[in-house]
C-alpha cells in the first residue's frame, strides 16, 4: 500500500510540474529586444469567418553576450512600444514565446547593445 501511495504521489508531482511549465520555453536560448512598431500586420479568417489580426515584428535582438540576431515573430495584439522583451528562441532562430521584462532583467552586454542600436536608429 505504501508503495502504491508513493508511486501516485510521484506521478502527481510530475503531472503538476509538466502542467506548470511552458514547453515553448524549456531549453530555449534567450534574446532581448525593445519593442518597436510592427513591421506589418496580417489578417486571417477563421473557419467561422471571424477575422484575426497578427502583428509581425522584424528587428534585431541581442543575446547575453551582446551578439545581434535578426528575428521575426508575431503577436495576437500590438505590443507596447518601448517595452523590453525576453524572447525564447529555438535552434533554428524561430521565436517560440516571449515575456516582458524590466531593464534590470537584461544582461549588461545586451543592455549596451540595445542602447547603442536604438540610439542610432
Amino acid at each position: 500500500m505504501k508503495k502504491i501511495v508513493s508511486i501516485l504521489a510521484i506521478f502527481m508531482l510530475v503531472a503538476v510540474l509538466l502542467t506548470a511549465c511552458n514547453i515553448q520555453r524549456i531549453g530555449k536560448d534567450n534574446l532581448y529586444i525593445e519593442v518597436i512598431e510592427p513591421t506589418e500586420t496580417k489578417e486571417d479568417s477563421l473557419d467561422g469567418g471571424e477575422l484575426i489580426t497578427r502583428y509581425i515584428y522584424k528587428q534585431k535582438a541581442f543575446d547575453e553576450e551582446g551578439e545581434s540576431v535578426d528575428v521575426e515573430f508575431s503577436a495576437g495584439r500590438e505590443l507596447r512600444q518601448g517595452a523590453y522583451l525576453m524572447l525564447y528562441l529555438k535552434s533554428n532562430d524561430e521565436v517560440t514565446s516571449y515575456d516582458e521584462v524590466t531593464w534590470d532583467d537584461i544582461p549588461n552586454a545586451a543592455q549596451v547593445e540595445l542602447e547603442n542600436y536604438y540610439s542610432e536608429n
